[in-house]
């Protein structure tokens, strides 16, 4: 082979790594398609990338950006066909598999040029061994390190940008040499040039990687953040409830002294209206809950008092001490949120009659059973296993269930989630602590 040959990565070559890169996403993300029809889209996705590489190919020199930008789009587009994904992320992968495709590309075609120029063998079963030996191996590797790191995320404009910059950086870097051979940071040796262009799409990788890494930590942070105001704003709305539930004692105690006067009015207009107020005051009495656990008592007193005022129907059956062992805060995370997403939903149905809430905490054999219904109209779409919110302020609601589901893992519980028949059921199950 002569100099130019081996220099040149063959497109079939690029084009499969493109692909290759792609899918390794493609097999993590939420995808539209599964089995035989998911089988069928990636076989399709597989040979129009080659296609486009070889085609892009026949270019002249003047058109090599152009043809890597129409190479690009494609792999932009077997995202956004195949996965439930927005614009943003479809971009923000697309780059990270470019590069990824780039440095695995290069790093075989280099090893493929060295064991040339070691063994003086140019045989196409060295280059086919090598083929398989390094995209099994920078492949293989990326599926198993990139499935721990990937989930459904919203991409910000300002992190698409760096990513994208980063990219075009380490892109325009690496082939700078096949380029303006005659630039400081070029070269016209052909090992050098395979050095340049490997070590550089290896540095792009790294930071990409490093930088996608960075992003997840951040967004734990801001989620743990998140959960901890609202685990504080539970736990405050439990301690104005403690409050108002004294107000309503004391009120309930003064009752004695209306009475004595209501039997001394003989006014008839007057009196009556003393009967309606302590009505008034009697139900809101009887919101009271006695479950064996203060906490959980004025938990659901307190939501019990904001579903009279809506007019919902709050039922419950309850056996508090089952949940003495659980820390005040955690029991506020819990039940306060649960009540007030079952709430929430109901408030919006127009129907008074279905606006309906029941709740439940029992054993079951050795484990703690809590359970949340409310009914629901219309549709609820999922987000990473948990219904997506519905609160226009996105950024700082939606915290809700994934508090639950934190709080609840601190006790080697799970939470489960079903949606059958315009019920939504919220099942968190602990294991109740072994008696020593």
């Amino acid at each position: 082979m002569n100099h130019i040959t081996l220099t040149e990565i063959p497109r079939l070559y690029t084009g499969i790594a493109e692909w290759a890169a792609c899918s390794i996403y493609v097999l993590n993300l939420k995808r539209k398609f599964k089995g035989l029809s998911l089988a069928a889209v990636m076989g399709i996705a597989c040979l129009l990338q080659c296609g486009i590489q070889l085609a892009a190919g026949t270019f002249p020199k003047s058109l090599w950006i152009p043809g890597m930008l129409l190479a690009i789009g494609l792999m932009q587009a077997y995202f956004m066909f195949t996965c439930e994904v927005t614009a943003g992320s479809a971009a923000y992968y697309c780059v990270r598999s470019f590069i990824l495709a780039e440095f695995t590309a290069s790093l075989e075609w280099q090893l493929y040029y060295n064991a040339v120029l070691n063994t003086q063998i140019s045989a196409v079963w060295l280059d086919i061994l090598v083929f398989f030996i390094v995209f099994a191996a920078v492949f293989g590797g990326a599926y198993f390190l990139e499935r721990k790191h990937i989930r459904k995320e919203n991409i910000t404009l300002k992190e698409l940008l760096f990513v994208t910059a980063t990219g075009v950086t380490v892109f325009f870097v690496s082939n700078l040499s096949f380029v303006y051979s005659n630039s400081p940071f070029s070269s016209q040796i052909t090992k050098e040039i395979f050095n340049i262009r490997t070590l550089v799409d290896l540095s792009g990788l790294v930071i990409l990687f490093a930088y996608h890494i960075l992003r997840q930590e951040m967004q734990v942070k801001y989620d743990l953040e998140a959960m901890r105001n609202i685990l504080q704003s539970q736990y405050s709305q439990y301690r104005k409830s403690g409050e108002s539930i004294e107000m309503i004692n004391r009120k309930y105690h003064d009752l004695k002294h209306q009475i004595a006067v209501l039997r001394a009015e003989q006014d008839a207009a007057k009196r009556l209206a003393f009967l309606d107020e302590m009505e008034s005051e009697i139900r809101t009495y009887e919101t009271q809950n006695k479950t064996g656990n203060s906490v959980v008592d004025t938990i659901l007193t307190g939501k019990s008092m904001t579903c009279q005022r809506h007019e919902i129907e709050l039922t419950s059956v309850v056996d508090g001490k089952l949940l003495n062992f659980i820390h005040v805060m955690d029991i506020c995370t819990i039940l306060g949120n649960a009540l007030d997403n079952a709430i929430e939903c109901a408030i919006q149905i127009e129907d008074k009659e279905k606006r309906l809430i029941h709740a439940e905490v029992l054993s079951k054999k050795e484990f703690v059973v809590m359970r949340f219904e409310n009914y629901f109209e219309g549709n609820i779409r999922f987000e990473n296993n948990q219904p997506a919110t519905t609160k226009a302020n996105k950024e700082y609601h939606g915290y809700g269930i994934k508090s639950i589901k934190y709080t609840v893992k601190k006790y080697n519980g799970w939470v489960t989630i079903d949606t059958k028949d315009n019920w939504f059921k919220l099942n968190v199950v602990i294991p109740l602590p072994r008696e020593e």
